[in-house]
């Protein structure tokens, strides 16, 4: 049976509009202007899967003055980028997105102060080079989530997933914000990862980019300067400039609405209602630039979702506190600076304590709590530490050894830790220049030994983040600092009892027996790595420490 079926399309400013689909064998269905801004139409059509998009009259100074164009309808939740047309499904006489039935959300999922993040580009996360399958679909993550799981991670941060241009790219140039990549699978798929994610207590975050979009996004065709700046936002900042921006300043009087407020904050609402997602990581903050939109944004993805915990997240690099609450919009900021000053350190380039501390201490930049950071040593923007490390003439046990060191600081400084998928196992691959050739992770290298090693040692840095709430907490100290010998040492502590002690060696000096005074007292101390007890005499530890290297000392 035949169902009335309404399609709408907001173009305030446009003159005329028609509806063309599948269901009509393509031809033209006028379609009626109301007060509100929205041209809409009905029509009967049965059950089914339909085709279709609009012609309008557009307003975009790249055409002539009402020239009508096809477009697709900017609020499509599938699409057929090859062919240009938007994908309906109508079922019991209701307009859906798929039929998938969630399985697994009263699953208690991790608080934001537990969190271990890993970042993932669904294509280059399954495959490579002994994998005779393309894989790098949404499906074969799947595969993957119980190795996440064995190793500790309890969120994964997803680039993004919105369909873009072509079928491979790291998405950053969103053309349909509602619909998802096509390439990793289907919605359905899609919403199956986000379950299984969520059966294994390991929450979703949604990389969102709302400062800029493709070159032929819908809104771009219908009246590109009523939704965009008509000129660069930033001129000066050129290199920064990836695509036509969202006006978060445009108002329209009549309608009584800023239409890029309006856009975006309904895309934000529908990830979060259709795909349950726990998190969103907002591209390019510094370039939108416009705080009040993003406190109001901020404010809308955390509808509905009580009482499961969300987090929002600035990628604003540099990275500073402002964006940060109480006083920012947003949760957390991307802590650029963390990896920028840790890594020097790291290859053995300088020791300077007070980028060192300031690092491990957010504090000591404005940030207020834990959760204020994303700590990392990479991202999809930057370079493995493998990398990095090779680059800088540093390769086999010393790359190793410098690595653990790296994961020992990431894992117990103040705040949240985040790894670039393969970093876990010394993953040296150099990321994709151009962003459209595929750079699939090589898991290949989990069969060597020093490899295998080195994810079980994050994995037990992991759970030891994971068991012993001193480093969930906002407390650090630095009771101890040498700079001849390049010797730092600090204690995290909640004020429950739990403590640990981190003491690290920066230099290329072993030090076989390194006293330590002012050790903070507690009931008995063992080594981490060991699982030895160790004797403090009257308050002075005395260690061996070698080059590069960490030492974790946990109360008991």
């Amino acid at each position: 049976m035949a169902s009335v079926i309404e399609f709408n399309l907001f173009a305030p400013r446009n003159k005329k509009a028609a509806l063309i689909g599948s269901f009509s064998d393509w031809k033209e269905i006028p379609m009626q202007k109301g007060e509100d801004g929205y041209f809409r139409t009905e029509i009967e059509i049965e059950d089914g899967v339909y085709e279709y998009k609009f012609r309008v009259q557009s307003k975009s100074p790249n055409f002539q003055p009402d020239e009508w164009v096809d477009v697709v309808d900017p609020y499509a939740t599938d699409v057929n980028d090859e062919k240009k047309v938007s994908i309906t499904r109508v079922k019991d006489g209701q307009r859906i997105v798929d039929t998938y039935v969630w399985q697994h959300d009263d699953k208690l999922l991790p608080g934001n102060h537990e969190l271990v993040i890993y970042e993932m580009h669904v294509a280059d996360f399954t495959g490579g080079e002994v994998d005779p399958h393309k894989r790098g679909k949404y499906l074969d993550a799947i595969e993957k989530l119980d190795y996440l799981r064995e190793l500790g991670i309890n969120a994964i941060e997803l680039m993004p997933v919105n369909e873009y241009p072509g079928d491979y790219s790291w998405g950053y140039t969103v053309r349909h914000f509602f619909a998802t990549e096509s390439s990793y699978g289907s919605t359905e798929d899609l919403k199956r990862f986000i379950d299984e994610c969520h059966a294994r207590g390991i929450r979703v975050f949604m990389d969102g980019i709302y400062n800029h979009t493709d070159g032929e996004c819908p809104l771009m065709l219908i009246d590109r300067n009523y939704w965009y700046y008509e000129h660069m936002h930033y001129p000066e900042d050129q290199n920064n400039y990836w695509g036509p921006e969202f006006n978060y300043d445009n108002y329209d009087e009549k309608l009584d609405v800023k239409p890029a407020w309006k856009y975006v904050g309904d895309v934000v609402r529908y990830w979060v209602q259709e795909y349950h997602i726990d998190g969103i990581r907002f591209d390019a903050v510094r370039q939108l630039a416009n705080f009040e939109f993003l406190d109001w944004l901020a404010q809308q993805s955390k509808k509905n979702t009580a009482p499961k915990p969300f987090y929002n997240i600035a990628e604003h690099i540099p990275d500073t506190s402002t964006v940060t609450a109480p006083e920012g919009p947003l949760d957390s900021c991307w802590h650029e600076s963390f990896r920028y000053f840790m890594l020097p350190h790291i290859c053995g380039e300088t020791f300077e304590l007070d980028h060192l501390k300031e690092v491990l201490d957010p504090k000591q930049q404005g940030y207020a709590t834990a959760i204020n950071v994303i700590n990392y040593l990479a991202t999809h923007d930057r370079e493995h530490l493998f990398r990095e490390l090779g680059d800088r003439g540093i390769f086999d046990e010393a790359a190793f050894v410098r690595a653990k060191l790296g994961a020992v600081l990431l894992m117990t400084a103040m705040g949240i830790p985040m790894l670039w998928m393969g970093e876990e196992f010394g993953e040296h691959k150099r990321k994709s220049q151009t962003v459209t050739q595929p750079k699939k992770i090589a898991w290949a290298l989990l069969s060597r030994d020093e490899n295998r090693d080195l994810f079980e040692y994050y994995k037990k840095l992991i759970a030891l983040r994971k068991q012993i709430p001193a480093l969930q907490s906002d407390n650090i100290e630095f009771f101890h600092e040498n700079p001849e010998a390049k010797v730092l040492a600090y204690t995290r502590w909640n004020f429950q009892g739990s403590r640990v002690v981190v003491v690290v060696n920066f230099s290329d000096q072993n030090f076989p027996e390194y006293q330590i005074p002012n050790f903070p007292a507690a009931e008995s101390w063992q080594d981490w790595l060991t699982e030895t007890s160790v004797k403090v005499d009257e308050n002075t530890l005395t260690t061996e420490i070698a080059p590069f290297t960490a030492k974790i000392f946990v109360s008991q």
